[in-house]
């Protein structure tokens, strides 16, 4: 997983663990004989691209450095119903300390990868790119991101301070579109690419009269971006068009064929519906 950065991988996870364990599993420590030996599965309960092997895998070891996660699929690959997806055996109380936080980080991030990848195959053959957004789970960016890969998306900037987005609140505070763009191009200079919103003709030819690289339309209709899209390339062969807001498995194809070049979809990374898979534990 060469994508995620380790030690920020582990950091991460352990604090999901102290959040979830706190001083320790009470009911672990008062029924399990402690060196109890066993043994758990992830079984898949639905159709889903795996994603988050590693993530899981980490849990275990950052409560027990013994145990080792025997994967019988890779990341990014698309399983069938009552597939094992891994196995591993360890301590008992280490499987089940670790078992709830690897459990919702597999169908956590299986479920962002499976979505992604539905709005991948919904545009398949227009030339559009099936993006994320900002709006991901508070410390789950990373792993979020790192899923939408895995489902065949790509991945928008991964902070603030990495791109440059105009928004309609920028645009607000500084005055318009044209002064927004301006000024960003001369503090920032060329390395950094210029991404506006933009909610009419007016506001694309101003964005791109000044020097924006990426108009970004927001909640518009698949006619509307066409028409702008239109507009804008008459201006600019370079510039490039993104559309988000209310875009759906069902309208996705449309805004792609509308000649969107990125499709950007927040439902990828907050609104994914937890895979079903299970996580069952036998004695050794």
């Amino acid at each position: 997983m060469n994508w995620l950065d380790e030690g920020a991988l582990y950091s991460q996870i352990s604090v999901f663990l102290r959040e979830n364990l706190g001083r320790g599993d009470l009911t672990s420590q008062a029924i399990v004989a402690r060196n109890t030996r066993a043994r758990g599965r992830f079984v898949a309960r639905e159709k889903m691209i795996v994603a988050g092997l590693e993530a899981a895998e980490e849990v275990f070891i950052s409560l027990d450095s013994q145990p080792q996660l025997e994967a019988f699929v890779a990341d990014g690959e698309e399983i069938e119903a009552g597939k094992v997806i891994a196995r591993m055996v360890g301590f008992a109380d280490v499987l089940l300390a670790g078992e709830h936080v690897a459990l919702n980080l597999l169908q956590r991030l299986s479920a962002v990868a499976t979505l992604t990848n539905q709005f991948v195959r919904a545009v398949e053959g227009t030339g559009a790119a099936i993006v994320d957004s900002l709006d991901t789970t508070p410390g789950m960016r990373m792993l979020e991101r790192y899923a939408v890969l895995l489902g065949g998306g790509r991945c928008s900037c991964l902070g603030l301070d990495d791109g440059v987005l105009i928004t309609s609140n920028h645009l607000a505070i500084a005055g318009g579109v044209a002064d927004a763009v301006r000024n960003a191009k001369e503090k920032l200079g060329h390395l950094h690419k210029i991404k506006v919103q933009i909610s009419s003709e007016i506001d694309l030819q101003e964005a791109i009269s000044n020097g924006a690289d990426i108009l970004l339309l927001e909640g518009l209709p698949a006619e509307e971006v066409a028409r702008l899209g239109a507009v804008a390339r008459n201006l600019s062969s370079l510039v490039s068009i993104e559309c988000s807001g209310n875009i759906t498995l069902l309208n996705v194809r449309a805004y792609a064929e509308a000649g969107a070049n990125t499709i950007s979809i927040s439902a990828l990374t907050n609104s994914a519906r937890a895979m079903k898979v299970t996580f069952q534990i036998q004695p050794f």
